[in-house]
């Protein structure tokens, strides 16, 4: 095992038909790597494992060499940020913060001074005695994100601990937060991104390889907009029977000679526009192409430049 948080062998079974794993993968000191998947596909439940706060069933945790599976989270030194805040209601901004810290022992002048500069980076700067209820939802989004980063933590989880911010202040967030471990944002924040289904690990990479180089069709529809051709439209690209295709909308073009359609719809976006396009076997494909490539109720054509080929089974 070579990453600083390691999943070996990873699984939670909650009933019959729930079950997220077993779940195998490295974390190196220092990455980000992002959980994308959707709602229930077992994102929040990883994090929950890592922290502490639920017990896998079968695997092992390892963060920094020891092994935590069996650990309490007190233990693990994470630190994790609530999609919903989980703020203590009868305790200050200054109390919240500070949470942390008694447990290592922080306390009087240094953790009044901890306390300040953890909500100065939020942008809370002076708010240590205002209470919960008197804050927006941003900014108890801010204080929950601060309480777990005062304790300076070896891992943090964060379970979308940005989704309540205004773009700017995301934006800002992002930036002064993880810049200090030296990384680049990759879909909102991660070097790599874990694409998680129904539980199970589709594939990990970088946002780069999961756009170019899906390993499931699952991740080439779930990762950016992508057209899936069956039967005779997928045949008429050059796709053997059996197989479904895959086709980018940038990565179709009109042209002299090729598939024919009619132009359904245009969206304008600006430098570009998507085309709705209807081929002549009833497909709907999206075409990206110039502002002024086509009109509505015009018969195309249009040729793939490149096509990702799946079985059906993997789908």
């Amino acid at each position: 095992m070579t990453g600083f948080v390691t999943l070996a062998g990873v699984r939670k079974q909650w009933s019959a038909a729930v079950v997220v794993g077993p779940i195998g993968c490295e974390i190196a000191r220092g990455e980000i790597l992002s959980l994308l998947g959707p709602s229930g596909s077992g994102k929040t439940t990883i994090l929950r494992l890592i922290a502490g706060f639920e017990a896998p069933d079968t695997g092992r945790i390892v963060i920094g060499g020891e092994d935590v599976t069996t650990l309490p989270p007190a233990r693990r030194r994470c630190g994790m940020v609530f999609q919903h805040y989980a703020l203590f209601p009868h305790l200050d901004v200054g109390a919240n913060v500070a949470f942390g810290l008694r447990a290592l022992g922080v306390r009087d002048a240094a953790s009044v001074r901890k306390v300040a500069d953890v909500l100065a980076l939020v942008d809370l700067a002076g708010f240590e005695r205002r209470m919960p209820h008197e804050l927006s939802g941003g900014q108890q989004q801010r204080v929950a994100l601060a309480r777990a980063l005062a304790p300076e933590p070896r891992v943090l989880l964060l379970d979308e601990p940005l989704s309540n911010l205004d773009p700017a202040l995301r934006e800002r967030t992002r930036r002064e937060i993880f810049v200090t471990h030296e990384q680049e944002a990759a879909f909102d924040l991660g070097d790599r991104v874990a694409v998680l289904n129904q539980g199970r690990l589709e594939q990990v990479g970088t946002a780069d390889e999961l756009y170019e180089r899906p390993a499931t069709l699952f991740v080439a529809t779930f990762v950016g907009r992508a057209n899936v051709v069956r039967g005779p439209t997928a045949r008429a690209l050059g796709v053997s029977d059996g197989q479904v295709a895959v086709v980018r909308p940038e990565r179709l073009r009109f042209a002299d000679r090729g598939l024919a359609a009619l132009v359904k719809e245009r969206r304008y976006t600006g430098a570009a526009a998507f085309y709705e396009i209807e081929t002549e076997h009833g497909a709907r494909l999206d075409v990206l192409a110039a502002p002024d490539a086509a009109r509505v109720g015009d018969r195309v054509h249009v040729e793939a430049v490149r096509v990702m080929t799946f079985s059906e089974e993997r789908a």
